[in-house]
């Protein structure tokens, strides 16, 4: 699924949990309305009964302006009775004729973590009293456990402008491995092929490679010059079998270092600075000298589809 789907489908789901407990809370809170303790009372009840995820319970008046005390686990906390809570981003979501809303997610300025607040109009005899607000910390919300799936789609990220403005008033200068860069392209295609190397990335200007192991995924090692030219640097890693989650075909490895290597010297300008192959995803990245990024698949790569440096 697509990240925005995932999205969608978390709020469908918190929305579906949520509004029928606010709207039931919403009801009791509207008898007890003018009586501020008695409404404390039953924000408490609701936190402890049918909001466990909560972290804070309150009610507003219909400008805006808190009603009640902070209801927390902890208890109550009266000390923002009356504050305006007007300018939050939660309420700019409501329509003025709205019930229920789901804020956007936001970064709580107590606990600088992630949030969102959900609010259910508060009503007697169709006149609208207030709100009712719940916030959660996403971390305690019983979410959809779905991962976004790698997108492979094509894409073009222009850099810093003042970068891109410079770019033809200064010509590459050859970098220490530009001259061994046949060797360099052999010795990583061997470590992605045959050593459990599934993401690489050389750095072509600074000199260095950053290896990710299929044994050990989460570190990454970094090779600087010495290492990156020298075919001894394989004595480092032990053969390895190719991973059977890997989209891109062994011999096609070689090939698109090789085509690597053609951006990297095909002009004096417009030039690769830098450069990663991702075996698991399919998914090359380039960098040029205009500051200019693709992240493309391996199959758009190889039928050399565009001017990559765009």
């Amino acid at each position: 699924m697509k990240p925005e789907e995932i999205i969608d489908l978390q709020r469908d789901g918190l929305r579906a949990v949520l509004e029928p407990r606010l709207e039931r809370l919403a009801r009791r809170c509207a008898v007890s309305w003018q009586q501020a303790c008695n409404l404390d009372g039953v924000l408490e009840r609701a936190l402890a009964s049918h909001l466990p995820h909560c972290h804070l319970l309150y009610a507003m008046d219909a400008t805006g302006q808190q009603r009640s005390a902070n209801i927390t686990p902890g208890g109550r906390d009266r000390s923002r009775l009356g504050q305006q809570l007007g300018g939050r981003p939660f309420l700019a979501e409501v329509p003025a004729t709205g019930v229920f809303a789901l804020s956007p997610v936001y970064v709580c300025r107590v606990t600088h973590r992630s949030c969102l607040t959900a609010i259910h109009a508060v009503r007697h005899g169709g006149v609208l009293l207030g709100w009712v607000a719940a916030d959660f910390d996403l971390l305690d919300l019983p979410l959809v456990r779905t991962l976004p799936e790698p997108d492979g789609r094509w894409r073009q990220i222009r850099g810093d402008p003042v970068i891109r403005e410079q770019v033809f008033r200064e010509i590459r200068r050859p970098s220490k491995i530009d001259p061994s860069l046949a060797t360099v392209n052999a010795i990583l295609a061997e470590l992605m092929r045959d050593r459990g190397i599934f993401h690489a990335k050389l750095h072509y200007s600074a000199c260095r490679a950053s290896l990710w192991l299929t044994d050990d995924p989460f570190r990454y090692r970094i090779h600087m010059h010495g290492e990156v030219v020298d075919p001894a640097m394989l004595l480092a890693y032990p053969p390895r079998a190719y991973p059977v989650e890997a989209v891109v075909e062994p011999p096609e490895i070689a090939m698109i270092w090789d085509r690597f290597m053609d951006l990297r010297l095909a002009d004096p300008y417009l030039y690769l600075r830098s450069a990663s192959l991702n075996l698991v995803n399919g998914l090359v990245g380039l960098n040029f000298s205009c500051d200019g990024s693709h992240y493309l698949s391996t199959a758009d790569f190889l039928a050399g589809r565009g001017r990559w440096w765009r």
